[in-house]
């Protein structure tokens, strides 16, 4: 892999710009990657062609996909199972954890096979590597705004209608739970690419999974229905997506069980998944082309 350095006033033969090897762990150039944003643009616009090419609804499936599966949580979790759903509307209940997980597994999902979806690109011409996986959670957090504008008109006619729901001060902490879930799913997207360069299989099983990862996540259910059995309530606060769902729940609905100590965690654990990937990302880049 290579990195693109402006010289300015020394460029040999004229040339403005000199292409030079990565050599270190962490080769991340933030500036070069602000350089490159109208490519992310061009990537995120490209995103959007290549899922909705050729479909009968195109961009309303955006609303549809997690509008149908919060109503088969509804049906099943809500109806049929009977489970707790804090005394909210069950509805908004299943909407809101919803609406948080479908924008982490698309972020995982999407940048899971960045190397091998983008192996004839990488191999023809020099651009940050960063900017696909970028450009994917960048489409995502769109889809994410989409729907998070479906989730506040059911609010709205919720809370008109009388339901047991409001707004808490921890609406103020919703921007860094969107950017925290984006990060995470970031961080742990690429590190799932980064390994399917070698285990080409690995692609296969993310997806699955991303779906096992769900029903271990407070998205069916209360962080507080363990009440009862604290060890399985601790092991649930592993997880790094309990706080953020939790959080959002209690900003938007009024109910949840957030902890400072909890968030706090999640955050460290995001940050090293972030970390883990992109060096994971920096080396596998140099090598890849060897080995497709």
């Amino acid at each position: 892999m290579a990195e693109q350095h402006e010289n300015r006033g020394a460029a040999p033969q004229g040339w403005t710009t000199v292409i030079r090897p990565r050599t270190g762990w962490f080769d991340i150039n933030l500036e070069e990657l602000w350089r490159y944003r109208d490519l992310i643009v061009m990537f995120v616009k490209r995103n959007f062609t290549v899922m909705y090419k050729q479909t009968i609804l195109g961009p309303l499936w955006i609303i549809l996909n997690p509008l149908i599966t919060t109503v088969l949580f509804n049906v099943v979790f809500g109806g049929i199972a009977g489970l707790s759903t804090d005394g909210t509307p069950s509805f908004l209940f299943y909407m809101a954890g919803n609406t948080v997980w479908t924008f982490f597994a698309s972020c995982i999902n999407n940048t899971a096979n960045t190397f091998v979806a983008n192996s004839q690109v990488f191999g023809k011409v020099y651009f940050p590597r960063l900017t696909t996986p970028i450009s994917q959670v960048l489409t995502s957090l769109i889809n994410f705004f989409i729907q998070f504008a479906m989730f506040a008109v059911f609010w709205l006619y919720y809370a008109l209608t009388g339901a047991s729901i409001s707004l808490t001060p921890w609406v103020a902490a919703l921007p860094l739970v969107i950017l925290e879930v984006m990060l995470l799913g970031l961080g742990v997207g690429i590190i799932v690419s980064a390994l399917t360069t070698k285990y080409r299989d690995l692609a296969i099983a993310v997806s699955f999974g991303v779906q096992l990862w769900m029903y271990i996540s407070p998205v069916v259910y209360p962080l507080s229905s363990l009440e009862e059995s604290p060890r399985l309530q601790a092991l649930m606060r592993l997880n790094p997506m309990t706080a953020p769902i939790e959080v959002f729940r209690m900003a938007t609905l009024g109910t949840g069980t957030v902890e400072v100590g909890n968030l706090v965690y999640s955050l460290i654990v995001t940050a090293a998944a972030l970390v883990l990937g992109v060096v994971l990302f920096s080396r596998i880049e140099k090598t890849f082309m060897d080995t497709v």
